[in-house]
C-alpha cells in the first residue's frame, strides 16, 4: 500500500506542476505581452513544463505497471484508453510550442528579434488547446473513478 500511496502523491504532484507551467505559458504567450524577457521565460517555463509531463506520464505507467489494481485492470478499462488517447494528442501538441519556444530564445539571442504575432498567436492557440483538453482528461478520470 506505501507503494501505491508513493506513485499516487507523485502523479497528483506531477499533474499539479503540469498544470501551473502549462497555465503559465498560457497566460504569457500573448502577443501583447511580448519581450525578450518573456521569451527567456517561456523557454525555461516550457524545460519546467516538459519535466512535469515527463514525470506525469512516468507515475501513471509506473501505476498502471506497480499499482495495486495491475495492468490488466487499466487495460480493460475503456477510459483509460480514452484517458491516455488525450493525453498522447496533448503531448504530440506539445512539441510545436516547444520547438516554437527555443527558436525564438535563439533567434532573441542571436538577432535580437521577438517573433512574428501571427507565429505567437499560432503558437498560444495550440497551448489554449492543451489548457482545453486538460480539464476534459481530469473529468474522465474522475468518472472512470465512480465505475464509467
Amino acid at each position: 500500500m506505501t507503494l501505491e500511496a508513493v506513485l499516487a502523491a507523485l502523479h497528483l504532484v506531477a499533474i499539479l506542476t503540469f498544470v501551473v507551467f502549462l497555465s503559465s505559458q498560457a497566460a504569457l504567450c500573448r502577443t501583447e505581452w511580448l519581450n525578450a524577457a518573456v521569451v527567456e521565460r517561456l523557454a525555461r517555463l516550457d524545460v519546467i513544463y516538459g519535466v512535469a509531463g515527463t514525470l506525469m506520464l512516468g507515475s501513471g505507467v509506473a501505476r498502471v505497471i506497480w499499482g495495486v489494481k495491475g495492468a490488466s485492470w487499466y487495460l480493460s478499462q475503456p477510459m483509460f484508453h480514452l484517458k491516455i488517447a488525450l493525453v498522447l494528442a496533448m503531448v504530440i501538441i506539445s512539441f510545436w510550442p516547444s520547438l516554437a519556444f527555443r527558436r525564438w530564445r535563439q533567434t532573441l539571442r542571436s538577432t535580437g528579434a521577438l517573433p512574428p504575432a501571427q507565429e505567437v498567436a499560432n503558437v498560444r492557440r495550440l497551448v489554449m488547446i492543451q489548457s482545453h483538453v486538460l480539464p476534459v482528461v481530469a473529468v474522465i478520470a474522475v468518472f472512470w473513478a465512480r465505475g464509467w
